[in-house]
């Protein structure tokens, strides 16, 4: 009798197993880039879309936050990091990433296309969110991965 809900669980891990790598979404750990600061935009979470990240296609980096400020302007400055080499720097209007005016719970949402070939491996993204006055609000940093081969390329060689 216990060996059917032993294997009733083998058999349900297993197509868990094979559901995970189809998931679209990850859950990202960030860390605040001055840990003692204390930052007028407090960062709750990073979702980052698909999972895993692969040259050619959308992602969409969604970072939930909250202030208790009203903020109407300011920028994001974006810079990413392969390895020990920076790749990538952008300034981006806070407004066109997010519904402003913002204050209380918010999220901005930025999407970028990577090239068609993107070298797979570890990245660091680091994002400093100022005011108009160049105030900086918050910093955040948090690591993502790009894999080898397209997430596309992957289901179709498994079907």
């Amino acid at each position: 009798m216990a060996m059917i809900p032993i294997k009733l669980f083998i058999a349900l891990l297993f197509f868990l197993c094979l559901l995970s790598p189809l998931t679209s979404a990850e859950y990202t750990d960030f860390e605040y880039c001055n840990k003692g600061a204390n930052y007028d935009v407090k960062v709750s979470g990073i979702d980052i879309t698909p999972y895993p990240v692969s040259g050619g296609k959308k992602t969409t980096f969604s970072i939930s936050a909250n202030t208790g400020k009203n903020l109407t302007g300011g920028k994001l400055v974006i810079d990413v990091n392969y390895l020990f080499f920076h790749v990538h720097h952008e300034a981006i209007d806070l407004c066109k990433e997010t519904s402003c005016p913002a204050s209380g719970d918010f999220v901005i949402s930025h999407s970028q296309e990577l090239p068609g070939f993107t070298p797979p491996g570890s990245y660091t993204l680091t994002m400093k969110m100022v005011d108009e006055k160049n105030k900086q609000l918050s910093c955040i940093s948090f690591g993502f991965s790009i894999g080898f081969i397209a997430e596309s390329q992957a289901l179709a060689a498994s079907s």
